[in-house]
């Protein structure tokens, strides 16, 4: 298994509130780990949820009992951490009212887990591009309801209202996926400041021609600075028939 990963500013704002955790090793009971937050909230406190978030989870997982199926691990790991960041805002004025999205990944044999919670996604990427995730979002609430159009203005304008975050309620809702992978799948995970800048055939595209996962990664970043980076970049490409960790 190959993974690289990589998180940028951007080109407007000041701080990077996405962080990302990447491990092909074992982690707990899981064979592997893959995250992806982004932060929301004031300067500080943005940064800090996603931040926190991502390494209280890692920590609750690496204490899991071992044999404890993923998506448990991940269900139960998510709500824990999820309270965590919940007191945390609760008792420090200056982060009150900060969230985090998160969208995780494990790989066990052929078959890929998925959580997420907002608008972070994640796609597999082979022939054709699908993204497995679900946006928690008003314009994709509204979209399912036939009250809005994707093509439309009011859905560009409104894009970047999630209905649920991390770390706003003692309690938090993920959705769960499982998907069998196919042979020369790869999958990505990765913020809204990749999937708003740049439109999914293109990042189909940029993985299926590019000469490694590396410089697959290094291009879709370099392509959102290009069209705007109006917000934080992260991306998280899997191979799984690859090898290693590359740095990025």
């Amino acid at each position: 298994m190959q993974a690289v990963g990589r998180t940028d500013q951007g080109m407007v704002r000041e701080v990077n509130q996405d962080y990302i955790f990447t491990s092909t090793m074992p982690v707990g009971p899981l064979p592997d780990l893959f995250l992806v937050a982004d932060g929301m909230g004031g300067h500080q406190a943005g940064d800090f949820a996603s931040r926190f978030l991502v390494q209280n989870l890692v920590r609750i997982i690496r204490g899991t009992i071992r044999g404890t199926p993923a998506i448990k691990c991940l269900r139960e790991g998510i709500q824990i951490a999820n309270g965590l960041l919940y007191e945390k805002a609760s008792k420090d004025a200056k982060l009150s009212g900060m969230g985090t999205t998160l969208v995780a990944a494990v790989v066990k044999d052929q078959t890929l887990y998925v959580a997420n919670v907002g608008d972070s996604r994640l796609y597999v990427i082979g022939k054709e591009i699908r993204q497995i995730t679900r946006d928690h979002s008003y314009v994709e609430e509204m979209v399912a309801l036939g009250r809005m159009r994707r093509d439309s203005e009011a859905y560009k304008q409104n894009k970047n209202i999630i209905t649920r975050a991390l770390g706003t309620a003692e309690r938090v809702y993920a959705d769960f996926f499982e998907v069998e992978l196919r042979e020369g799948d790869q999958f990505l995970l990765c913020s809204d400041g990749l999937t708003n800048m740049v439109e999914d055939k293109t990042i189909q595209k940029i993985v299926k021609n590019s000469p490694s996962t590396e410089a697959a990664v290094r291009i879709l970043i370099d392509r959102a600075n290009g069209n705007g980076g109006s917000d934080n970049i992260s991306a998280v490409l899997v191979n799984p028939k690859g090898r290693g960790v590359e740095p990025c």
